[in-house]
Formats: structure tokens, C-alpha cells, sequence
């Protein structure tokens, strides 16, 4: 069975029960697909199923990775007549995004993470190279207080902007990108605490991305009803989404199944229709048409980084182009 913490989201629920299923019938599944191509054979799997364990999140309040861990099931399912059956399930120990890369890169309780990236984070773990979300946390909008909006429907130019503080998480990739720009950036120890700090008046702007922020600002009016979404501005940066997994033999086998699998979806055109899916849903309701686009480098990045690979990013050219 797959194991849930309270407070599971109904994706992680979907998730258990897919994963019960695919348990039942990765076997058949094989059978019938040799069966279909004429050729008598028997695939050589696993005695015991392969465990793919996440970090849970780190709140109740945070949403962020219920795409990702559903794409990341239907690339495991997409490749069971190779590989067999699974386990995806959410480790039962909560932590941050610095001990969730510890203890990966230990092989201690969790088998892998979706994170973003960095040369850094590349060399420690090992990356599948295919954006998961197509460069969309790249896209960033600013949760503020109500009262800072005044003082920023002023902001023309990046230069502008410098004077407002940007919250981000202490070792989170972001803070150094942000700071490589001359951008002044104030760091928290939690994603939990960015929040209060925000409320407090640590700094003006907490960066989230378009894909995290509509239900960001959900959760946080319930402790802090003046949160609201920065109505004129978008900073952009190239940031992939990978999934990651431990340097190790066992890890290897777990990296190459996701990547046959997400290659997979790719190919046949599931993977971008999960991918619209999702980006209609969390695009819904915000206003990205005709804001003021400040474009920065990403100095982290690696030179293995797939930039060139269009299929792998999108620009949103139709949503952030002006209402006419």
C-alpha cells in the first residue's frame, strides 16, 4: 500500500490508489503487449517493486507538486511492461527543501525529488533533463501586501524595482539568481515563515511562480487577508523543473525508467496534454496580459541545460500578449 500522511490531498489519494492497480496488472499489461506485437517472450522483472519516495509537503498549506507526482505516475505506468510494477508514495518524515536534498543525496528515506535546478544540485544528483512543468516557475509574479501596490504601479524598468526587497528561501536556487541581478533579496528559513515575514514587513515582494501563486494567495488570506497578487509587473528567468535522484546504482535504474517514461509521453503527446491541463488550471484567474516583462539571466544553470530543445519550453507569447 502506499503510505499518506494526514491532511493528504486528493491527488496524493488518486496517486495510492493508481499505484495499487498498476501493482495488480504491470504483469498482464506485459503479456498482452507482446501477445499484440507476435512475439512470444518473457520480460525480466523485478522480484520486488521499484519504490519511488517524495518529500510530502512541507505544510498544509503548501500545494505546489500534486502536477508533477501525477505526471511522474503516468511515466511509471506508461513503462510497466518493461519495468514492472511500483511504489510512489510520500515519505512520512516532513522537511525542507536543503534536507530533502541531504538525504537524497544519502539515500536516506526518500528515493527522489522534483525540484529546480542548478550546475550545483547537477552535480550532487542525478537530473532527467526534460523540464517537468516546460520552464513555467520561471514566469514570476509577486504576492504583496494590499498597501505596496501603489508604490509599484511606479516601477517602469528592473532598475525600478531594485528598491523593493523580494522574499525568497534561504539556499533556494532563486536568491542567488535574483541577487546576480542587483536585486536586494531577503532570505527565510521555511517556506511557512516567508509568509509571516511577508505580513510582518520584512520585504515587499514574495516571488512565487505563476504555477504556485494562485493557491498560494488561497491559503494565505486565511491568516492574512490583506495578501494580494502584484497587478503590472513579471519577472522572468530560465528555471527548469527536474526530477532528481541519488547518484547510486539503485538510483540510476530508478532515473532511467522515469526517463524512458517521460520520453514516452513525449512522443506520444501525453505529456503536453497533462501539461495544458495543468497550466489551464493554475493560469486561471490571473491576469498575465500586457504586464511589464523584466527578463534576467540564470547563472546557474548548466551547460547541459536543454535550452535549445523548443519542445521542452513554453513562452506563454499568448497569454502575456496585450489585451487589445
Amino acid at each position: 500500500m502506499l503510505e499518506t500522511p494526514s491532511g493528504t490531498s486528493a491527488w496524493a489519494l488518486r496517486l495510492r490508489w493508481l499505484t495499487r492497480v498498476v501493482w495488480m496488472f504491470a504483469a498482464l499489461h506485459a503479456d498482452i503487449a507482446f501477445a499484440q506485437a507476435g512475439v512470444h517472450a518473457t520480460v525480466s522483472q523485478p522480484s520486488a517493486p521499484m519504490v519511488y519516495c517524495y518529500p510530502p509537503p512541507e505544510s498544509d498549506a503548501d500545494q505546489r507538486m500534486g502536477y508533477y507526482f501525477e505526471l511522474l505516475h503516468s511515466a511509471l505506468v506508461a513503462t510497466a511492461p518493461k519495468w514492472g510494477a511500483f511504489v510512489l508514495k510520500p515519505s512520512t518524515i516532513v522537511m525542507n527543501a536543503d534536507r530533502s536534498q541531504v538525504m537524497l543525496s544519502r539515500s536516506d528515506t526518500i528515493t527522489m525529488l522534483v525540484r529546480t535546478t542548478s550546475n550545483e544540485r547537477e552535480t550532487v544528483l542525478r537530473p532527467i533533463m526534460i523540464p517537468v512543468d516546460k520552464g513555467l516557475t520561471g514566469y514570476r509574479l509577486f504576492l504583496i501586501q494590499q498597501s505596496t501596490q501603489a508604490k509599484l504601479d511606479n516601477v517602469q524598468s528592473l532598475d525600478d524595482s531594485k528598491s523593493f526587497p523580494i522574499g525568497q528561501g534561504l539556499h533556494w536556487v532563486d536568491s542567488e539568481i535574483l541577487r546576480s541581478a542587483g536585486l536586494t533579496v531577503v532570505t527565510g528559513v521555511s517556506y511557512e515563515a516567508l509568509f509571516k515575514m511577508l505580513k510582518g514587513g520584512r520585504f515587499d515582494l514574495f516571488s512565487r511562480g505563476v504555477n504556485e501563486i494562485s493557491k498560494e494567495l488561497a491559503v494565505g488570506r486565511a491568516s492574512n487577508p490583506d495578501l494580494t497578487i502584484e497587478q503590472h509587473l513579471l519577472l522572468y528567468y530560465p528555471l527548469p523543473r527536474y526530477f532528481f535522484f541519488a547518484r547510486t546504482p539503485e538510483g540510476e535504474r530508478l532515473a532511467q525508467r522515469v526517463e524512458e517514461g517521460l520520453k514516452m509521453l513525449v512522443q506520444s503527446g501525453e505529456f503536453d496534454r497533462q501539461y495544458k491541463a495543468f497550466k489551464r488550471q493554475i493560469l486561471q484567474g490571473l491576469n498575465l496580459s500586457g504586464r511589464r516583462v523584466f527578463k534576467i539571466s540564470n547563472p546557474t544553470l548548466s551547460p547541459q541545460t536543454p535550452l535549445g530543445q523548443h519542445e521542452y519550453w513554453d513562452t506563454l507569447a499568448e497569454e502575456l500578449k496585450p489585451a487589445h
